[in-house]
Order: structure tokens, then sequence, then C-alpha cells
């Protein structure tokens, strides 16, 4: 299916590897425009050698509304609009259940939360002006109890509603928002190939007995669901949380 891709601006955060890095190479594969972005401008440098033309890398704090200001309109001098907008950043590290501490849960909201509002804030007048699309990344742990972490599922269940309810106000500027609910996506780096490295017995267990395909999804399958919600192919959704977790929550 021809996604009708070609030509448009996407600014992906969180993308130097695992999800957003998929996500980016795969919109690149398209024809947008791509800029990718993270905290290390070194690691943004390395991650850029592997595209050719229409990269452009800008390391930014999107925990940080000056950073996002920045970011964006980093973004608009490079490309001249944005057109698709991927929120990306987060991570499920935190503390046990019943250690959670006023620190722990600002830490965990900024990075899971925060990461998406504060961008999408900064976009949104930019994106009103193309009629844009938005793509969070959130978790099956926002949905239901998976065993993750409290605060990062208080906090992915946060950005569920979020996306739910922003979706209106957005729509009457022209923009679409949905939230793209993965289940356990595996990659270098990621928390479940250092659990898959640690206790290999548990985590085949729990895949067995949790998951109804029974394997770990990889990125470039969320990366596939992230293009269609981005095109026009899409275009009656907003609003919307779509779970591709490989049949993990009823």
């Amino acid at each position: 299916m021809d996604l009708e891709l070609k030509g448009k601006n996407a600014l992906i955060t969180g993308s130097s590897r695992g999800i957003g890095y998929a996500i980016a190479t795969l919109l690149h594969k398209e024809g947008c425009n791509v800029t990718i972005n993270g905290r290390n401008d070194e690691t943004l440098k390395k991650t850029i050698t592997s595209f050719n033309e229409r990269i452009h890398g800008c390391a930014a704090d999107v925990t940080s509304v000056d950073d996002c200001n920045t970011l964006i309109k980093e973004t608009i001098n490079k490309w001249g609009s944005i057109d698709i907008l991927v929120c990306n950043v987060g991570s499920g590290t935190s503390v046990k259940p019943g250690d959670e501490n006023f620190e722990e849960w600002q830490r965990v909201f900024l990075n899971n939360f925060y990461s998406a509002v504060n961008v999408i804030e900064a976009a949104k007048n930019e994106l009103s002006k193309s009629g844009g699309s938005i793509v969070c990344i959130s978790s099956i742990a926002g949905m239901e109890s998976t065993g993750a972490p409290v605060t990062y599922s208080v906090a992915k269940s946060a950005l569920n509603a979020y996306v739910k309810n922003i979706s209106k106000p957005l729509a009457k500027l022209g923009i679409r928002i949905n939230a793209m609910v993965p289940g356990n996506i595996i990659f270098e780096g990621s928390v479940w190939a250092k659990k898959l490295s640690e206790n290999p017995q548990d985590v085949e267990k729990m895949l067995k007995n949790e998951v109804a395909i029974q394997r770990f999804g990889k990125p470039q399958e969320i990366a596939n669901f992230v293009a269609f919600l981005c095109s026009e192919k899409s275009s009656f959704a907003t609003g919307s949380l779509f779970v591709v977790d490989g049949g993990q929550i009823s």
C-alpha cells in the first residue's frame, strides 16, 4: 500500500534507537523528510550515518519546555513545516511497587507523560497549519495491570487519557492524534533484552502463559502501524488507542 507520505516532514522524538529508530527508518523509506531526536548529540550523529539524504538530527530533552520549543524551531528551519509528530520518549524503568516517592513520581511522569505533552504544545501551531497527525507511543501497562512499575503504568494511563481527551480540541485545529499501545517489544539495549539475558526461563514462561502469539514484538511491527496512523489512509481515526501486543491483554 502506498501511504502517500512522500515529501511529508516528520519529527520523531526518542528516535536514536529501538521503536523510535524503526519508525524514523520506515517514514524515511516512505519518502518523508525526517528529524530524529535524542538527548545525546554524539549518539544522534552516529544514528544519522545509517540514512542518506532527507535526514536531520536535533538533540533536545523533551522533558524541558524550552528544549521542546527549540526542537520545533529547528525542525521548521530545516524543513519549513511539520506534518507528522511521533512522541516516542519513555522509559519503563522505575522502583518496585510500594517503593514510590515524590521524586520518582515526578521523574517517571516527566519521561512518560510530559515528554509527549510538552512537544505537542510546542508543535501545535505548526501542526495546525499543515493539518498534521500526532502519534503517541504508550504501553499496555497503561490499560491493564501487567506487573510493570506502578509509576510507569499510571503515567502511561495518563497519556492514554490525554490522547482521548485532547483529540476534540486538536480536531478543531485540523490535527489528528492517536496512541499506539505496544506490548512487550524487544531490541538491543531494551529492558526485555536485559531480562532475557538474566533469566531466560522466566521470560519464556511469561511469553508462553501471557502472550497469545508467544513471542516478543519487533520495533518494525510497531513502526508499520505508526506509519499508517501518520498517513491520510487513517484520516477518520483520532482520539483512539491502538493495541499491538500479540494478544496479551483482553
